[in-house]
């Protein structure tokens, strides 16, 4: 059974040869070649090499086309900052929003002609090209809210998201159209799912009822062009308390990537219980945690997952969000033999 058809089993809540492992091994993968953050990021040629030879030799399970969560904001003027050895970020002292009065200059733009967008849906291409008949590739987008957040700033927007709202809802709405129009080409390119990160749809950051005013429509907009377009709608949201119910109603997500219990739920075998039947989980291990704990350590939290959410499929063995790009392989390769082992049905 290859990686697809195994993939293809979790999403259907079958059980497979074993449970599908994927360590979130993006940026950690520049070490295979020996580059920097930097040169892993801008050159999409090596970055599509870099992490194809991570997933072969770690016999992953997914291939995801996250880089950073920069791309977007990028293509809509915002300078970034690019570092040896951790991601691109905005320059915070050049925002492309600098006051209320700017959010009425953003505007959509064509991602197939925008640098970074434009590079990425490249990446996903070669993805495809390479590994997709037998590995699921994965198209990764920054929800419209996360996006506007790098081009003002966080404490800038969530204060004008209360003080001055009829000037946000216009910039949103333009993004949103950036999207739809991005995941298009993402789809074109062959992807099997897009996966939407939804960063601020979470209790550590707002509450559900700003966030459904802020994001709801609009990813709802986005997810339902996608769906109509036959291609699959994955979540991934790494923030405590995450509005899964809210997320789940808006988007119809076959799979959900998550790092801590969502809203609503008091621990991780309440998860199982209240989505493990119509939503395939993917977590749950903390990448934090992981910079400290041993080897062995993470084999033992990966089987208690597997204990926990293995039962009828519908789990992907994973990390709750990117593996540290400052260490080495080694916690990564005990998850997968975690999974091809203990976690064999």
């Amino acid at each position: 059974m290859n990686s697809l058809e195994r993939m293809i089993k979790a999403l259907n809540h079958e059980e497979a040869d074993h449970v599908p492992v994927y360590p979130i091994v993006n940026s950690v993968s520049r070490k295979t070649l020996g580059i920097s953050y930097e040169e892993w990021t801008k050159d999409i040629k090596l970055c599509g090499d870099a992490i194809i030879k991570i997933t072969d030799e770690l016999e992953l399970d997914c291939i995801c086309t996250l880089v950073d969560l920069s791309v977007e904001a990028a293509d809509f003027g915002q300078e970034l900052l690019y570092f040896e050895d951790k991601a691109a970020c905005p320059n915070h002292h050049n925002r492309v929003i600098k006051d209320v009065e700017d959010y009425a200059n953003v505007k959509a733009v064509d991602p197939t002609k925008t640098h970074r967008m434009s590079e990425h849906i490249e990446l996903a291409r070669y993805l495809v090209e390479q590994r997709g008949d037998v590995k699921p590739v994965v198209g990764f987008v920054f929800g419209p809210l996360g996006i506007l957040g790098m081009l003002r700033g966080q404490e800038d927007l969530f204060i004008e998201l209360l003080t001055d709202p009829e000037e946000v809802h216009p910039a949103l709405k333009e993004i949103t159209k950036t999207l739809i129009q991005f995941c298009d080409a993402l789809i074109d390119a062959g992807v099997h799912a897009i996966m939407f990160d939804t960063l601020f749809a979470s209790t550590s950051i707002m509450s559900e009822a700003m966030w459904e005013d802020f994001e709801g429509d609009y990813i709802q907009e986005i997810a339902d062009h996608v769906h109509a377009r036959g291609c699959m709608v994955m979540l991934h949201n790494c923030g405590q308390g995450a509005y899964f119910e809210a997320q789940i109603k808006r988007m119809n997500p076959c799979l959900i990537s998550f790092l801590h219990v969502p809203h609503g739920s008091n621990s991780y075998e309440e998860v199982k219980e209240k989505f493990g039947d119509k939503i395939t989980l993917m977590g749950a291990i903390d990448p934090g945690w992981m910079m400290v704990a041993t080897e062995d350590e993470i084999r033992e939290a990966s089987k208690k997952l597997i204990d926990m959410y293995k039962k009828d499929g519908g789990f992907v063995l994973a990390t709750g969000c990117e593996y540290p790009a400052c260490l080495d392989f080694g916690k990564a390769r005990a998850m997968v033999e975690v999974a091809k082992e203990y976690g064999k049905y």
